[in-house]
């Protein structure tokens, strides 16, 4: 059998946020791979129908595949975890791939942000076709990331002039900004680290629901609008029953 797999990059939240190159890859597509996660929320699967809808006139075949639950949360080993639940994606792709993508087919998967920036699409696909001993090919569009996303919607570059900027999951934040390190963007933090870590001669710009209409972002001294972050994340949880959250510690 011979194939292509396309991950496509839809960005952070914005349905306009869907490049040319994104757009005609969807209008190619024979059949769409769906990751539908646990407890996914309508608000997300709608936003992928609109988006095809919106780029494509012709129907679209849609295979939706079941994520397998997520234990690391309250797993002893995390990296174990990790990589029992990324085994078990790649065995259940790789058989809806095998059994839906027919020869010379062209297959899709819709990415959140970009395929490329934490996001394990990219590396279970890599993975399933090493593995289907088929000749499919892969491909990747990018798409525009919750980090872009959140400079832009504050008006501010990632980088200074001359300086590195680290891009990390907040639980590695909880000793505070790593050594030598002046720009920290940090990502996934449902226990809120930047409330817990020492604020001081530190600024923070935070941003939820990026790109959408319940946009919200808050800026300034980390020790003077860390409370305010606090309370505003927990009413929007309180409102949407959700919320992706990402932010960028610059030391002054």
């Amino acid at each position: 059998m011979t194939g292509e797999l396309v991950l496509i990059g839809i960005g952070a939240g914005n349905p306009e946020w869907v490049t040319l190159a994104a757009v005609r890859a969807i209008q190619q597509l024979d059949v769409l791979f769906v990751v539908v996660k646990e407890k996914e929320l309508d608000e997300f699967v709608e936003v992928r129908r609109r988006i095809v809808a919106a780029h494509r006139v012709e129907p679209l075949r849609t295979v939706e595949l079941h994520d397998p639950p997520r234990p690391w949360r309250s797993a002893p080993d995390y990296p174990a975890a990790v990589r029992t639940w990324r085994s078990q994606r790649t065995r259940q792709w790789g058989e809806a791939v095998a059994a839906e993508l027919g020869p010379g087919q062209t297959g899709g998967f819709l990415v959140w942000g970009d395929p490329s920036l934490y996001e394990s699409t990219l590396a279970v696909v890599k993975e399933l076709v090493a593995c289907s001993g088929q000749q499919i090919s892969v491909r990747v569009i990018p798409g525009i990331s919750s980090v872009l996303a959140l400079a832009a919607a504050h008006q501010i570059p990632l980088n200074r002039q001359g300086r590195a900027v680290v891009i990390e999951p907040a639980r590695l934040l909880a000793d505070g900004m790593p050594a030598g390190v002046d720009d920290v963007v940090a990502m996934l933090d449902g226990h809120q680290t930047f409330a817990t870590i020492d604020p001081a001669g530190l600024d923070i710009y935070w941003g939820a629901y990026l790109g959408s209409d319940d946009q919200i972002l808050i800026s300034g001294d980390l020790a003077t609008v860390r409370q305010q972050i606090l309370e505003a994340r927990a009413a929007a949880v309180e409102r949407k029953g959700w919320i992706f959250d990402s932010y960028l510690l610059r030391r002054r």
